[in-house]
């Protein structure tokens, strides 16, 4: 399945990450670099040494860090004008696994951000209960989190998911893995005006919410969820079986319109001859590859004269569904 029908998931570096130019390093005090939180040996949410996190992908910390730097690809050469403290940052960024050339690309305050500020927000987040070896991924989803206000954006996210949620402090690691993107999406205007959209449709298992489909509370109420519920209306279903579909299927949220919902109705109705219960009773249909799934056992199922109800058509694995052709293609 494609990005729009489940949301949610490196690439090469940007060529902003590239900085041409002469070579400046025969300038560079070594104090400097000692005094980096990313360097820090004193600081217990600096990067760890792998005696320190031995499940943490990150290479261990040199006994110089300047030695690190010098043999940095991003530092020589390098442009004269750049500040020690902004190589710092970069190579501090490419350290914890994040594209700083992407990062600093989607959100520019990050030029101006202080090393201390990003190492405020990685010492909270790890406060939380986030691991070392989370940090590139997160980081690299939501560059804009490098730059959060820890009062009034950080904070206000993890009482949601403690209060509103009821998620366990030792559970919060869980959660903000499986979608990242709460971390920088606003309390007031798009968590909870969700969350309260969301039970209103019937959507009463808070834990699911929280560990399974955390992506919906980071969907737009206005631009996503409710024209998603219409769509299915539209179809020709009331709103009630239109409810009960998402209910039993919350990807359905997720998928996109054009890209989903309609090739593949489209599909069902002019190829498959289905109807609209159908549809109901197996909502799940939509979460299916058009191409690699839905088509190929269709296509197969009618040359072996055959009509087979979608969730035998579509759950089984390949092996079993080879089977079943064989069985049912010889009476059977």
């Amino acid at each position: 399945m494609d990005e729009s029908e489940w949301e949610e998931g490196g690439g090469r570096r940007e060529k902003e990450r590239h900085l041409p130019l002469r070579d400046t390093t025969n300038t560079m005090p070594s104090t400097a670099f000692h005094s980096s939180p990313c360097f820090s040996l004193k600081n217990p949410y600096s990067l760890p040494s792998s005696s320190q996190q031995p499940n943490s992908p990150l290479p261990s910390k040199p006994k110089n860090p300047l030695l690190l730097l010098h043999k940095h690809p991003l530092y020589a050469p390098a442009h004269s004008n750049l500040s020690l403290k902004f190589k710092e940052k970069i190579l501090c960024l490419e350290i914890m696994g994040v594209d700083s050339g992407k990062a600093l690309s989607l959100n520019p305050s990050l030029h101006t951000a202080t090393l201390d500020s990003i190492h405020s927000i990685i010492s909270f987040l790890q406060s939380k209960g986030i691991h070392q070896k989370d940090l590139g991924r997160i980081f690299g989803m939501c560059p804009k989190l490098l730059t959060s206000n820890i009062r009034t954006d950080l904070i206000p996210v993890f009482n949601f998911l403690s209060q509103d949620l009821k998620v366990p402090d030792k559970n919060f690691r869980r959660v903000i893995n499986k979608c990242p993107r709460l971390l920088v999406s606003s309390v007031r205007d798009q968590l909870k005006p969700a969350l309260f959209f969301l039970q209103r449709l019937g959507f009463k298992d808070l834990e699911a919410l929280a560990y399974h489909d955390p992506v919906l509370l980071v969907s737009s109420v206005e631009k996503t969820l409710i024209p998603k519920l219409e769509y299915l209306m539209n179809l020709g279903m009331s709103r009630a079986h239109a409810v009960a579909m998402v209910l039993r299927c919350p990807g359905l949220f997720t998928f996109s319109v054009e890209n989903n919902f309609k090739p593949k109705f489209d599909y069902f109705v002019g190829e498959m001859g289905g109807s609209l219960e159908e549809l109901k009773e197996f909502p799940q249909y939509f979460a299916f590859s058009l191409e690699k799934r839905i088509k190929p056992r269709h296509m197969e199922a009618v040359q072996n004269e055959l009509k087979l109800p979608l969730p035998l058509m579509l759950k089984s694995t390949d092996e079993e569904f080879r089977e079943l052709m064989t069985k049912l293609g010889d009476g059977g």
